[in-house]
């Protein structure tokens, strides 16, 4: 049997982890052989490939990115795509696709295999932790440990100069990063997607830090609003699944503190270090586990199926079903983290 592989959005760390797994117990147990899609959807479209064999995986665990590359290409946006992955497929005799990305890729997955008989196995990829249907994706402790460790070193900057620094973290829709690595860091202040904040009030908890002679942290997720304003975007373009740029809401909020407070405040744009570098051991761990259960998938001819980690069991829930919301910080969550803020 010959089986596919890609990935697809945006990287994060683990995916060559999954790779590895998938290729290795694939060989190993089942003799399967390997293609690698080149990133992500553009591969299957195009018929551009490389082999994939336990010599191609040997190594990669602790790297981050991914060895097959990555694209925000969606087909169903392209003329004649699905029909240009099915001819491709067929003549590259690829009888299973491995799919391993976020919201984007897996919702093109879970089309291909439930509308156009592309047998389709998924693997919950995203530094967002925002899928639902499985507790944790991989990429998100790494992007959690790199925001914690942030968070700690602009502690001491503030401290010596005793001004406002405000974090800016991923988080499009859901503040699982901010949320994890503010409570972790031991931030002032953590604005996310899910709750509009008050500047007004975001400004007292900042005063009141100060009157306790201590400078305070502000962690703000990307996609976090204001009560009557709208989302700070970077530029107004937008890729082929139709998501804008973000970024910006940290500047934003850095200069109406010094406006409304009179104190200094700065601000620091984590961005794209959140993804690179190599995978927490958390992170290794459960990319790994994914590649062995979802080449599992594969062998049951279970198509149409993500492998999600419910508890410390991985299991196979329909692609469809992980799909079809976002899984956005519980109001309570959010509340606990409260006692903290000012």
């Amino acid at each position: 049997m010959r089986v596919g592989v890609l990935t697809g959005g945006g990287d994060c760390p683990g995916l060559n982890a999954v790779i590895r797994g998938v290729v290795r117990k694939g060989v190993q147990e089942y003799g399967y052989d390997f293609v690698g899609f080149r990133d992500g959807w553009r591969g299957p479209m195009e018929g551009d490939t490389v082999r994939l064999d336990i010599p191609a995986v040997r190594g990669i665990l602790p790297r981050g990115g991914t060895i097959l590359g990555s694209s925000r290409t969606n087909p169903l946006k392209q003329e004649g795509g699905i029909r240009r992955i099915k001819d491709n497929l067929a003549k590259l005799e690829v009888e299973a696709l491995v799919a391993i990305g976020g919201e984007d890729t897996l919702g093109v997955a879970a089309r291909l295999s439930d509308e156009y008989g592309v047998p389709c196995v998924g693997v919950p990829k995203t530094i967002d932790n925002d899928l639902s249907a499985t507790d944790y994706t991989f990429g998100f402790d790494t992007a959690v440990g790199i925001a914690t460790e942030a968070i700690d070193r602009l502690h001491t900057t503030a401290e010596s100069h005793m001004r406002v620094l405000v974090c800016e973290v991923m988080g499009r829709h859901a503040g699982w990063i901010a949320l994890h690595s503010g409570l972790a860091g031991g931030a002032n202040v953590i604005l996310i997607p899910e709750q509009r904040f008050d500047p007004d009030q975001v400004c007292a908890w900042i005063t009141s830090r100060f009157k306790a002679s201590y400078a305070p942290i502000v962690v703000v997720a990307e996609g976090a609003m204001p009560k009557d304003g709208e989302m700070v975007l970077k530029d107004a373009s937008r890729d082929s699944f139709g998501h804008v740029r973000l970024s910006g809401i940290g500047e934003w909020l850095a200069k109406e503190i010094e406006r409304r407070t009179g104190k200094e405040a700065r601000t620091t744009v984590l961005g794209h270090i959140q993804r690179g570098g190599t995978p927490s051991a958390f992170d290794r761990w459960l990319a790994t586990r994914f590649g062995l259960h979802a080449v599992d998938c594969v062998r049951d001819r279970d198509f149409g199926k993500m492998v999600a980690l419910r508890g410390t069991d991985v299991v196979r829930v329909p692609i469809a079903e992980a799909t079809a919301r976002l899984k956005t910080v519980d109001p309570a969550l959010y509340q606990e983290a409260g006692v903290f803020f000012g």
